[in-house]
């Protein structure tokens, strides 16, 4: 960050390095890496990536009860493309940490549903390191276990 004071000294511009990034519909400010401080982010729900996880699992019990018998009978009851309904039914693969963040909207904001419908590792840590990006994803207080 910098200021620049003109030359009549009567107006201050002060510039901040930064990037405008869409997320679930909303404009988002990132600082670059090794700005100042800034109050860590609030959570935020990407509903896009809930909605995704959530149908993912939904398909996933249709088809383990037996209600649909193939991803084709599936996909035509949804009126939605089979190869849609592959890669979503693939974010059931999921690591749980991964999918806890989602829930919880403490994603990176760069995870955005094209980036879970790529391929992924299949070993649940080098998913978290691939989407979460090194991050540590910030853990819901824990009530302490009863020490009997």
């Amino acid at each position: 960050m910098r200021g620049d004071l003109d030359d009549r000294g009567d107006t201050l511009t002060v510039c901040i390095p930064l990037r405008i990034r869409k997320r679930g519909g909303r404009k988002l400010m990132i600082a670059p890496d090794g700005a100042g401080a800034w109050p860590p982010p609030r959570a935020r729900v990407d509903n896009a990536l809930v909605k995704a996880v959530a149908r993912a699992h939904r398909w996933r019990r249709l088809l383990e009860s037996g209600e649909y018998a193939t991803i084709t009978e599936l996909a035509a009851a949804e009126k939605i493309n089979q190869s849609y309904v592959c890669r979503i039914l693939r974010l059931t693969l999921l690591a749980p940490d991964v999918t806890e963040s989602i829930l919880d909207g403490r994603q990176p904001a760069e995870l955005d549903l094209d980036s879970l419908l790529k391929p992924l590792p299949g070993d649940w840590a080098a998913q978290a390191n691939v989407l979460l990006k090194n991050r540590a994803v910030r853990q819901r207080p824990r009530r302490p276990s009863k020490v009997i």
